[in-house]
This record gives structure tokens, C-alpha cells and sequence, in this order.
């Protein structure tokens, strides 16, 4: 874990040295969705996961957490989504895909490939690194969790930075956002 360094400080002439130890094998993933409904707080729900290497081999997230997530949210939220995802592997399984198909509370816009900065959530990231993770030299993976959690939690309630977050993509909300289905084009 290398622990990103907003700043830090040394004797002139001396570069400054940031000692961590070894790297481990151990992994933490996090997912999050900025949720937007006009008239309303805007909300973020997440979910942090790490790899106890008992689930399947996988490191990450699977679709299969993924779908969890969408569920969670769409009860939360009492409503339709409609969900604007990057080309991440996961987003573009056939499982998950499947998930989407026979939702109709479920609508799925793909950025285009290479647009973080198309990306709310992106914001969130950025203000953890920035902020909770700077400067911090976590110990174990419990402790990464921890940090991450209360930097998600503080972000959660500040309905004023998520608002941000969707301001910084220049996308905008509407009252309403019909279902998009694929249609063939005759020629």
C-alpha cells in the first residue's frame, strides 16, 4: 500500500523519503453510485469489498456484487435509475447485462471508452484521495477500509459535493428520462 503524499517536507538539499512496507497480496475494491433525483438530496451509496481469498479467486467486484448494488440502490431511491457506467470488464458482462435486460426500473448509459472525466463518481475518488488518504500511512487492510468508510460517510451526507461531482462532468439532470431501447435502423 503505498500511500499517496499531498506533501511533505525536508531538510533543504535532502530529498524527502516516504518508507512503507512490503506490498501485500491482500486487496480492498470499492463501488460507488452518485445518485441524482431533480427536487431532491443527492445521495451516494457504495460498497467496499476485500478479498478474504475464499470467494472464487476473484479480487474485485463480480457482476454478481454489482447487481447487489443496483438492488440496494433502487430500493433506497424508490425509483427508476438510470445508471451512466464506464468500460470497466464487470460492466460488460453478459451477466450483468442480462441483470439490465429484464429491469425496466433500469436504464444503462456506456461512456465512451477513456472519460473519467464524464464520470461523477470519479469526483468521490478524487476528493478521497485528496483528502482522507493523503498523507496516511495505512497500516492493514482493515485500516484502509476504515479510512475509506469514513471519508465515504463524511461524502454521503454533503449533498453540496455530490451536486459537485455532476457539475464537474458538465452532464445535466432531467425531469424525466425515458427508458432508451435499442432500435434498428432500415436503410
Amino acid at each position: 500500500m503505498t500511500p499517496p503524499i499531498s506533501r511533505t517536507w525536508a531538510r533543504r538539499g535532502c530529498t524527502p523519503v516516504v518508507r512503507v512496507r512490503g506490498r501485500s497480496r491482500r486487496r480492498v475494491s470499492i463501488a460507488a453510485l452518485t445518485c441524482y433525483k431533480p427536487g431532491e438530496r443527492s445521495r451516494l451509496t457504495y460498497r467496499p469489498r476485500r478479498d478474504d481469498g475464499r470467494r472464487d479467486g476473484r479480487k474485485s467486484f463480480s457482476w454478481r456484487d454489482y447487481r447487489g448494488l443496483l438492488q440496494a440502490a433502487h430500493q433506497q431511491l424508490g425509483g427508476p435509475i438510470v445508471l451512466i457506467w464506464d468500460n470497466l470488464n464487470v460492466h460488460l458482462a453478459a451477466g450483468i447485462r442480462q441483470f439490465i435486460d429484464v429491469r425496466d426500473w433500469l436504464t444503462v448509459y456506456q461512456l465512451p471508452s477513456y472519460a473519467p472525466d464524464l464520470n461523477p463518481v470519479e469526483g468521490a475518488w478524487s476528493l478521497l484521495r485528496r483528502g482522507w488518504l493523503s498523507n496516511t500511512a495505512l497500516a492493514t487492510p482493515e485500516h484502509l477500509i476504515q479510512t475509506v468508510r469514513h471519508g465515504l460517510h463524511v461524502i454521503q451526507y454533503r449533498s453540496d459535493l455530490i451536486d459537485g461531482f455532476l457539475t464537474g462532468t458538465g452532464l445535466t439532470l432531467t425531469a424525466t428520462t425515458p427508458r432508451v431501447q435499442p432500435q434498428s435502423v432500415e436503410r
